[in-house]
């Protein structure tokens, strides 16, 4: 090879750099990034934040407007609104976190499972077209109805709602790594076929896998919000975003700031993670020039 054939050579780069350079010049994931940590921060130290106690009660200071005291005003118990807000956070942020694994999890054991092995994969696949032919926060209410209202249950609820959709986009991603050409390859030095799934296969699922379970997470807190708001959700005097707003509905006219206040915290959480999602999609996806 000449120097001049030297001279016009540039260093490759790998897909995982040409991802992670797409990730960080995407406006929409460092956005939603910032929101997602803010808010985080805010749930981790929500106790030494707090300005009162979130459970504790104040006749006197009931249904306080907004003022130099209470930024966020009070209840119709009393209560800080920004102290049960940040509280909140953390209960809301745990349940969305947790779906998140929980869903993570089974959809993928699920989706993996049927994309891989063709006898399997009609009768796993009916069973979550039965699953999706419910809305899933009409699924979601009727799992959680059925399990009675508490933390666990909700999750366990929303696990079971957001799953199909999740093991479809593995099932999917599994549907084309399977084909490949060095699967067949480790199948003819004698892999066995787990092996090939979970260490050649799976490995393909990764990036749309990573981006549906951040939708997965903004899902869940409002699903959450939805529960709580028909009580079907965390039971009180669990302050989350969604029990907040159920129990200053009574107060809409006299008291709105009960309710707005944890609305903006939901749009905060919601907008962040939804941004997030989509600079994460934006850099998985090689077709994408940012």
């Amino acid at each position: 090879m000449t120097d001049a054939a030297l001279s016009f050579e540039r260093p490759s780069v790998s897909p995982t750099q040409a991802s992670l350079k797409r990730l960080f010049r995407s406006r929409s994931f460092m956005i939603g990034a910032a929101l997602v940590i803010l808010m985080a921060l805010v749930a981790l130290f929500a106790d030494a934040l707090a300005p009162f106690d979130p459970l504790r009660s104040n006749a006197r200071m009931r249904l306080t407007a907004p003022n130099e005291t209470y930024w966020f005003g009070t209840d119709h118990f009393g209560r800080d609104i920004l102290s049960r807000v940040m509280v909140g956070a953390r209960i809301s942020l745990a349940i969305g976190a947790m779906t998140v694994v929980l869903t993570g999890i089974t959809g993928t054991i699920v989706g993996a499972v049927a994309g891989f092995f063709p006898r399997l994969d009609n009768p796993i696949m009916r069973l979550m077209d039965a699953l999706m032919a419910f809305p899933s926060i009409v699924l979601a209410m009727v799992v959680s109805a059925v399990l009675g209202a508490s933390l666990t249950n909700v999750v366990i609820a929303l696990s079971i709602a957001t799953m199909p959709h999740t093991a479809r986009i593995v099932r999917a991603s599994v549907l084309v790594g399977r084909e490949l050409d060095y699967v067949d390859a480790a199948r003819s030095v004698g892999v066995t076929e787990m092996t090939i799934l979970f260490r050649h296969v799976l490995i393909n699922a990764t990036g749309p896998l990573i981006v549906r379970l951040t939708y997965v997470f903004a899902i869940a807190i409002l699903a959450e919000a939805a529960l709580s708001f028909v009580g079907a959700g965390p039971p009180p005097p669990t302050p989350s975003f969604g029990a907040i707003i159920a129990q200053g509905r009574d107060f809409m006219r006299e008291a709105p700031w009960i309710t707005i206040f944890p609305g903006l915290a939901i749009v905060i959480c919601v907008l962040g993670l939804n941004l997030l999602g989509d600079g994460l999609r934006d850099a998985f996806d090689p077709r994408s020039k940012l």
